[in-house]
């Protein structure tokens, strides 16, 4: 030990004349070669190596040394180059713990130059959607790569992850937010094709698309928000100026073999429009076995599971359905739980999931829900963290659900709070969200209403 602690002490000696001198040593790995004091100002441009002394044995030190004793001179390791300008304090030691070295590597022409197209296509399709609209800013060829169907069939290879949130935030109802919960991050698309002078409201998706309806519940529009890919849909047969619930769903795995969108009406009317025809179509009428007026719960969207649309309806309460390949519409009296508001449908793997707050005296809390499909009642199978339902105490909470393909985004609000939650039906994972805060804006903007989509480069409305 007493060695040891003597070899600290001259190696901390060399690195003092080392700091008067004016020169760095590189990499602690690089082998111990020390000058001779005598030698010294002889010998300064030459560059000094040590050892970290914190690491190995004393015989190794002792070894090291005694061997650069007896070789009467040391060796050049390189030449000598000016001392680079002077860091700060903080950035010398980071870079003596690291011990990481900054190399360039360049991109030879004449390798990548021959680089085959279609694996080029490939691995561009596997890039995060933020990286991409990045990349297809570098010329045309790659902007316009998503019009090509190789890139699209690529595209369509890639499994789905996280679905992506396009909502419409309080006070900002003309311009929309995108939330991607694989990044964290907010962004703010401009869809230029959307009119400006009337409200339009995101009230379905499928297959990357998002399908708006103005505020007036007349017209209706079909836009992919990444591509900007926009159709506006021809106006419906049926004159219906009351609210319509809205389902979507696609004919095959992609936008490529079209979709169908569904409205119904409380009174029991209702079309749908198929985008391979471009029309509007009435299949039939509904069954008589279905009460009517329908009592649609429209704060809760409308969820798809095997071509299946399913609508949350609340006297009776339970759901109705609507199958877009036969035209049958079914209905299911399910009860309610006790105690429940602001409840709306979510969907996963074919399960058909209920998202409410349940609020008892001054509690207040968010449960999960599950259908069991045999005896056609809610099973309860999560509920928020307590003490994230602390925050609720006695407070008057409205939440608002978005999501219906396993991911779910909640915006919960009250007078003296704003907060927004997604949950991960899989995995029952409960993660906060950062606030969404408007370009050029201050304050954090509360989530009015939005939909859940998959985002998709190719689909083309």
């Amino acid at each position: 030990m007493e060695e040891l602690a003597m070899l600290r002490q001259l190696v901390g000696q060399l690195q003092e004349l080392l700091e008067l001198y004016g020169s760095r040593p590189p990499h602690p790995l690089q082998p111990l070669h020390p000058l001779p004091l005598s030698q010294l100002h002889s010998q300064q441009h030459n560059r000094w190596c040590f050892l970290n002394v914190d690491d190995g044995s004393t015989d190794d030190y002792y070894s090291l040394i005694m061997a650069a004793g007896k070789s009467g001179s040391p060796k050049m390791l390189e030449p000598y180059k000016p001392p680079p300008a002077k860091k700060l304090q903080k950035e010398r030691t980071r870079g003596k713990s690291s011990g990481t070295v900054n190399t360039v590597e360049v991109m030879e022409q004449q390798i990548w130059k021959d680089f085959p197209e279609d694996l080029f296509e490939a691995v561009i399709a596997r890039l995060p959607i933020a990286t991409f609209f990045r990349f297809r800013s570098v010329c045309r060829k790659w902007n316009y790569l998503m019009n090509s169907q190789s890139f699209s069939q690529y595209c369509a290879q890639v499994p789905q992850g996280n679905p992506w949130f396009y909502t419409i935030t309080h006070e900002n109802m003309n311009s929309g937010a995108m939330y991607d919960p694989s990044s964290k991050k907010w962004h703010h698309p401009s869809i230029s094709s959307l009119p400006n002078k009337i409200i339009i409201l995101p009230v379905a998706s499928a297959g990357g698309l998002v399908c708006f309806l103005d505020i007036g519940h007349r017209n209706f529009y079909v836009c992919n928000p990444l591509s900007q890919s926009f159709k506006e849909l021809p106006a419906r047969s049926v004159k219906v100026w009351s609210r319509v619930a809205v389902g979507m769903t696609l004919n095959g795995n992609s936008t490529i073999e079209g979709y169908k969108i569904l409205w119904v009406g409380c009174d029991g009317e209702f079309e749908v429009y198929d985008s391979v025809k471009n029309s509007w179509t009435r299949p039939g009428n509904m069954p008589s076995s279905i009460k009517l007026p329908l009592s649609l719960n429209f704060r809760s969207q409308a969820v798809s599971s095997n071509g299946t649309l399913h609508f949350m309806r609340s006297d009776p309460e339970g759901i109705v359905s609507y199958d877009m390949a036969t035209g049958v519409w079914k209905q299911y009296i399910i009860p309610a739980p006790l105690h429940l508001t602001d409840h709306t449908l979510a969907e996963c793997g074919g399960r058909i999931m209920l998202v409410g707050l349940l609020t008892k005296n001054a509690a207040t809390c968010v449960c999960i829900w599950e259908l069991q499909k045999m005896t056609l009642l809610w099973k309860e199978v999560d509920r928020m963290p307590n003490i994230w339902c602390l925050e609720f105490y006695g407070k008057h909470v409205r939440m608002t659900c978005l999501g219906n393909k396993g991911l779910l985004m909640l915006s919960l609000r009250s007078r003296q709070m704003n907060r927004l939650v997604t949950y991960n039906v899989s995995n029952r994972e409960w993660l906060k969200v950062p606030g969404c805060v408007v370009p050029r804006g201050r304050k954090r903007q509360w989530i009015a209403c939005g939909t859940a989509f998959h985002p998709c480069l190719t689909a083309v409305a």
